[in-house]
This record gives C-alpha cells, sequence and structure tokens, in this order.
C-alpha cells in the first residue's frame, strides 16, 4: 500500500513532429523525468534527451492501441506513488485533442496534481510550415478547430456549422470520413473551394496534397495519404501555399 506521493506527473507537449519544435522547458522536464509516457506522434529523438529514465510507448493508432486510455491512466498513478518523476509525452499541444483533461482527473482522483507544459498544436505548426495563414488581417479573420470524428465514430456535427462560416477550417482525425467531410462542405461551398492535407507535417517522411472539396480524395487516394494527416479548408489555403510548394517540389524533384 502506498503511504504518500514523492513523485510527480507532467504533461509535456511535444510539438508537431519536428523534434526541434518542443519547448525548453519541456525538454527540461524531459531530462529530469524518471518515466516517460510517450504516444505514436512523438518523435523519439526527443527522449535522448532522457538518460536517466525508462521509456514507455503507450501510443495510439486508429485500430491500434499499445494500451487503453484506462490502463495508461492507471500506469500514471501507480508511478508516481511509487515515488517517480513522470513525464506523459504527447504530441502536438497538451490541450488540443490530447485526452490530457481525463489523466488530469483520474491523477486529481488519487491525490496528484499533474504540471502541463503546452506544445506547438499540429495544426498551427504545420499550418505555418506550409505558409497557410490561419487568420490574415482584412482576410482571414478566424480559424475552426475540429475533430472529423466523434467518440460514436460519426463525423463531427461542428464540420456542417464550419462549412458555413468563412473561417479557415482545421481537421484533426478526419481522413477516415474525408469523403463524407466533403460533402458537407460542397452543401455550403462551391465545388472550387480550396482543401489541402499533410501527412506527417513537418516531418522528413512528410507527404501533402493540395486541391479542392471536389478532387481532394481523389488526390489524397493518389498520393497515398492516409493518417496521421491534418486537413486545412479554406482561401487561406492558396494564399501562400501554392508558390511555396511548388519551389519545394522544384527544390526536390
Amino acid at each position: 500500500m502506498h503511504k504518500k506521493t514523492k513523485g510527480s506527473l507532467t504533461i509535456v507537449g511535444a510539438g508537431p513532429g519536428d523534434p526541434e519544435l518542443i519547448t525548453l522547458k519541456g525538454i527540461n522536464a524531459i531530462k529530469k523525468a524518471d518515466i516517460i509516457l510517450y504516444d505514436a506522434l512523438v518523435s523519439t529523438a526527443i527522449l535522448a534527451y532522457n538518460t536517466i529514465g525508462e521509456h514507455f510507448f503507450v501510443g495510439k493508432r486508429k485500430g491500434a492501441h499499445s494500451f487503453k486510455q484506462h490502463e495508461i491512466n492507471r500506469m500514471l498513478v501507480t508511478f508516481v506513488l511509487d515515488g517517480k518523476d513522470v513525464v506523459r509525452l504527447k504530441g502536438g499541444d497538451v490541450s488540443v485533442f490530447a485526452r490530457a483533461a481525463e489523466e488530469i482527473d483520474y491523477a486529481e482522483q488519487h491525490g496528484i496534481a499533474a504540471t502541463l507544459i503546452p506544445g506547438i498544436s499540429s495544426f498551427t505548426g504545420i499550418a505555418a510550415a506550409h505558409r497557410i495563414p490561419l487568420t490574415r488581417r482584412c482576410q482571414h479573420e478566424s480559424i475552426w478547430v475540429t475533430t472529423g470524428y466523434t467518440c460514436d465514430g460519426r463525423p463531427s456535427q461542428d464540420i456542417s456549422l464550419a462549412a458555413q462560416s468563412s473561417a479557415t477550417v482545421a481537421i484533426l482525425m478526419g481522413m477516415t470520413h474525408l469523403k463524407t467531410l466533403m460533402q458537407l462542405f460542397a452543401k455550403h461551398k462551391p465545388q472550387n473551394y480550396p482543401v489541402a492535407v499533410v501527412q506527417n507535417g513537418t516531418l522528413p517522411n512528410e507527404k501533402w496534397v493540395k486541391g479542392t472539396i471536389e478532387n481532394i480524395a481523389a488526390k489524397v487516394s493518389e498520393a497515398g495519404i492516409s493518417n496521421p494527416a491534418t486537413i486545412f479548408v479554406g482561401p487561406a489555403v492558396e494564399d501562400h501555399t501554392s508558390v511555396w510548394l511548388n519551389q519545394q517540389q522544384a527544390q526536390y524533384a
């Protein structure tokens, strides 16, 4: 039986993929950790900052979970109550579709207060890397960030609302329902409305395509793009992306 809590729990956002896009505060927490539990979207190069602890992969991919969420929750608490300084390392930012809230709630139920260290969110980091201006004065006034599907596996109802707005829409975890999502946009936007899809954003094995709500599904299939990928919808996709992507394509041709 555990007599007292001696360890600590720190939840760290690792950024969009590139291991250099993690905060200094995140690195400092990683260096001191006794235990690191890391996700599938975290670059393993980041783990090299820690030479004193144990590293456990607890990542989830669609249809393949190394651990269920309730098992991860228990692992975190068990390690902390055993006196370990634990880092929970997540891709992107800890507050955007990261399930950190579930882990925090469970830890607090066991008398453990978690420290949160934010990271660069995948949608902002990838957009910046592709020169997609999510906002631009007098042109792109807002951003709508949504999941592609809900806990019951169906497309989010927010997609239909987002499609009616003028916002730049960033969709995470939406590749399974890409055709359906584009059909929802087509009810409110013209067929040539711009769309970009980026897989493994900011990493060397990144893939991307740019198209419209009419042809993006076919382009994604042709390019062999799958999860994990981020979908961007709106005129911001055309703002700077076209020129820059052409330059990149010429560079690596």
